[in-house]
């Protein structure tokens, strides 16, 4: 957890929950996690407002949710600097109030402790900071890594007595990787682990979780739990995975906006988008592979949800994204809209948004491990479609709209109330 001991308020929220839930953040030094980890700990000490929520918000806040502060806290990370200078950046930065840092320092040290070597992905090898125990692991067998991977759940699941263990990716996107013919079922998987064929580092923490019988959360634009073959284990042993890619900022002011030009059954002609960012996620985004990835799923929701009425073919969408260092986390967007209306009047329509992306993921991280945590539960399995509204490439579902997505989720809510 942050710490291990939850809250009076914390206990009386999750007595019923059937024992304790531990978190396993993937990329656990990162922004975003680091966001988790310090806001977990105010929530739990009543330092912090849950702004950014949503499961503290009707009608999410009647279900039997895991409280916050109630949650135990660990991860893999591929870098050797320490927690407290991720927090310091983001204190400098103007995200995470100096206060709270000092709060929760005794907290944030037994996050720290329960912090283990990830796998080093080939393509990331030029990084700073990288942790050598990482780069042996990322050379090891695929079988070595899913070994190694879920000894360090079972061992943090039994140090601190936990029930069940979610593990969520957040570590900055992997490059992009060629698909296998061995992921379209569960046997031509095993198949090429047994033959040692080189896999994607969040596939390898994916199928981890899975087969260790522990729910997996994809908010990265890597490839994680969406594949056939581990979609299909996943239903088979029984567990939720929920992904892809977190939907924070512009994709998510597209999914909300784009329905309105489609309901007005105005033709959007063009939809251009430029983004500019910093921090470690902005570096990794500078090589083409990795940024080919990441690209792939900001542009998909908004051709599903526009090619009703504008044609997908006609319809002209394209985002860029660029390195600017001086940004850190904060990140700025400007898109632009060009549509025709009546009589084949031409419109345009601009907007710009900037934000950080770790202050807005944050919550939402917290809230599907939440969800998942309650799914897992009550015994459902395989992709959480209900969860869409969370993701920009949603599993299990081809529905991008966000009103949909979101009314999809208060359905679920009322059903299993």
């Amino acid at each position: 957890m942050i710490s291990d001991a939850p809250s009076p308020s914390d206990r009386s929220r999750s007595e019923n929950t059937e024992g304790r839930t531990g978190l396993w953040l993937v990329g656990a030094r990162g922004a975003i996690a680091t966001c988790v980890a310090y806001g977990i700990a105010g929530l739990r000490q009543g330092l912090v407002a849950p702004v950014g929520l949503p499961s503290s918000a009707p009608p999410l806040d009647e279900l039997d949710l895991v409280a916050p502060g109630a949650l135990v806290l660990g991860g893999h990370d591929i870098c050797t600097r320490d927690l407290s200078r991720a927090a310091g950046e983001l204190v400098a930065a103007g995200i995470l109030p100096g206060d709270l840092v000092t709060g929760a320092a005794e907290d944030a040290a037994r996050y720290e402790a329960a912090i283990r070597p990830g796998i080093l992905d080939a393509a990331d090898t030029g990084f700073a900071d990288l942790d050598p125990r990482a780069a042996d692991l990322g050379s090891q067998s695929p079988r070595q890594q899913v070994a190694a991977l879920r000894a360090d759940l079972d061992a943090f699941q039994k140090d601190h007595g936990l029930k069940r263990v979610i593990v969520v990716f957040v570590a900055s996107v992997e490059a992009s990787f060629t698909s296998q013919e061995a992921w379209e079922s569960p046997e031509a998987f095993e198949a090429a682990l047994d033959a040692e064929v080189p896999q994607p580092a969040s596939v390898i923490y994916a199928y981890a979780a899975i087969g260790s019988g522990r729910p997996f959360v994809n908010f990265t634009p890597s490839i994680g739990a969406g594949i056939p073959a581990l979609l299909a284990l996943a239903k088979t042993h029984k567990i939720p995975v929920a992904g892809n890619d977190g939907k924070t900022g512009e994709t998510l002011v597209k999914t909300v906006l784009a329905p309105m030009f489609r309901a007005r059954a105005l033709k959007v002609l063009a939809w251009q988008g430029y983004n500019m960012l910093g921090n470690r996620d902005g570096e990794v985004l500078r090589d083409p592979g990795h940024k080919a990835a990441k690209l792939r799923t900001k542009d998909e929701a908004l051709r599903s949800i526009l090619g009703e009425t504008s044609g997908a073919d006609e319809l002209h969408t394209k985002v860029a994204i660029d390195y600017v260092p001086s940004l850190g986390d904060w990140k700025t967007a400007w898109d632009f809209i060009h549509f025709e209306g009546f009589l084949g009047t031409r419109m345009s329509m601009q907007f710009t948004w900037s934000g950080c992306d770790s202050a807005l993921a944050a919550p939402l991280v917290i809230d599907l491990a939440r969800m998942v945590d309650l799914a897992h539960r009550r015994g459902e399995s395989g992709a959480m479609q209900h969860l869409a509204c969370y993701f920009k490439a949603p599993l299990g579902t081809t529905e991008h709209d966000f009103h949909r997505q979101i009314e999809s989720l208060y359905r679920y809510a009322a059903a299993i109330r």
